[in-house]
């Protein structure tokens, strides 16, 4: 490429670009990993930040949640060990609703609202395993770790659009003889959606065949949560002839009767506690009554704490990786700009002018500088994805955009600085050799 390499200054640029290539082979690597780090740390981690703080608003639509068991046996197995409760008041009062529990505890139900108590069924004949069915060899060879023995939740219709109401998502409605599964964790949902795909799936529900709705999961879910965490709700019609004995669990949401955030906080450690005092939750399960839940307070308090946490570890490494190869590549070419004052000397001798020799310095330092980042930026998008897989869960596609955008101008701002003022170092440096 002759008309190229042999206009203006390009032969120099790119001798000298070949010659710090040669005897920086190592240390540009060790940048060029280091800026890859700073790029994948920064994207994944705002990613993940700006997914938590969306969804954590998204799911905790009310104040509260409590659950607990319902139908307490004396004994029964987990995890493949025989489990005894031989507390005769837990096992008699998990065969009442949460609210009479409440009640009859001395809790005036008046700090609470929009109360909505529902009860969440399960049998052994329909577990993760079944409801596969003839895929599941297919979807055990590739995730053999999952709970297939876990039975399916069900929840009536009715029950459900209750709660939907008062979280205000989409309610469904369901004809005679069908059902729909309601997931919206990623990695669960593509598989239920292999076995729905086909349309019509059919499954046996206490006893009775009922077919899909839908050819593929419905977003929706019943529980309070950090992230999108619903593993699989099946939803059937309130004729379903689920039994007494199937129910599995008792779920109360509610808001509570205040409108300050003050007042709140003080309900709040009625149902939560704090360091200094004691929660009803805690003084249930102290008498052998075991409630368990949530609150929104709570929620968001650990999550942002947890973004909190991550954003700053992810800031500090990204910044460090990122100012420690800007100084890297600046001090490289300033020694390099001082032990070359006399092939500067040598172009204006030639009949280069300073305009010339300046955009000459400039391409260099552009390229020096440009190498590691282009080749950083290639390697990260292949790692940005891989982290995103590996976050399932937790951190959304949908919001790498935003946080690329973020990443660029942290590293404009800082890459760019050090870039400027290694040129603005080595054009004084040139200059002093006339």
């Amino acid at each position: 490429m002759k008309n190229f390499y042999f206009k203006d200054t390009n032969m120099f640029v790119l001798r000298q670009i070949n010659n710090k290539v040669n005897t920086m082979v190592a240390s540009m690597s060790v940048i060029c990993l280091m800026l890859f780090m700073t790029i994948s740390i920064l994207s994944s981690s705002l990613a993940l930040r700006n997914t938590m703080q969306r969804e954590l608003v998204e799911m905790t639509p009310v104040d509260l949640n409590l659950y607990k068991t319902a139908n307490l046996q004396e004994s029964y197995m987990k995890y493949g060990v025989e489990q005894r409760i031989t507390n005769e008041k837990q096992r008699e009062d998990s065969r009442h609703p949460i609210k009479e529990t409440l009640i009859n505890n001395n809790l005036d139900m008046d700090v609470l609202k929009d109360v909505v108590e529902i009860e969440i069924y399960a049998t052994n004949d329909l577990t993760w395993k079944d409801f596969f069915g003839d895929s599941f060899n297919e979807v055990h060879e590739k995730f053999p770790g999952l709970a297939y023995g876990k039975a399916e939740e069900i929840v009536k219709i009715s029950d459900y659009n209750k709660i939907a109401r008062l979280y205000g998502i989409k309610e469904y409605t369901l004809n005679e003889g069908e059902y729909i599964v309601l997931c919206d964790f990623e990695s669960q949902t593509e598989l239920r959606n292999k076995v729905l795909a086909n349309g019509n799936y059919p499954l046996k529900i206490a006893g009775k065949e009922y077919t899909s709705k839908y050819n593929k999961c419905q977003e929706g879910y019943i529980m309070m949560s950090t992230s999108h965490t619903n593993t699989g709700i099946i939803l059937v019609p309130d004729s379903c002839p689920l039994t007494e004995e199937m129910k599995e669990e008792y779920l109360l949401v509610a808001n509570y009767n205040v409108e300050t955030e003050e007042e709140k906080e003080k309900i709040e450690e009625i149902f939560a506690g704090n360091a200094g005092s004691s929660s009803l939750i805690k003084s249930l399960n102290d008498n052998g009554i075991e409630i368990d839940g949530f609150t929104k307070i709570s929620l968001r308090e650990a999550s942002i704490g947890i973004a909190t946490i991550v954003l700053f570890i992810a800031i500090y490494l990204g910044v460090i990786f990122l100012i420690a190869s800007s100084a890297i590549l600046a001090l490289k070419q300033l020694t390099e700009s001082s032990d070359n004052k006399q092939r500067y000397t040598i172009l204006r001798k030639i009949g280069c002018d300073e305009k010339m020799i300046n955009r000459a310095l400039f391409r260099q330092i552009g390229i020096f500088f440009g190498m590691p980042l282009v080749l950083a930026i290639i390697h990260s998008i292949f790692g940005i994805q891989f982290a995103i897989t590996l976050m399932s869960g937790l951190a959304n596609k949908d919001d790498l955009m935003p946080s690329a955008i973020c990443t660029v101008i942290i590293i404009g701002a800082i890459y760019g600085s050090y870039f400027l003022a290694t040129y603005t170092g080595s054009k004084n440096i040139i200059k002093e050799s006339e």
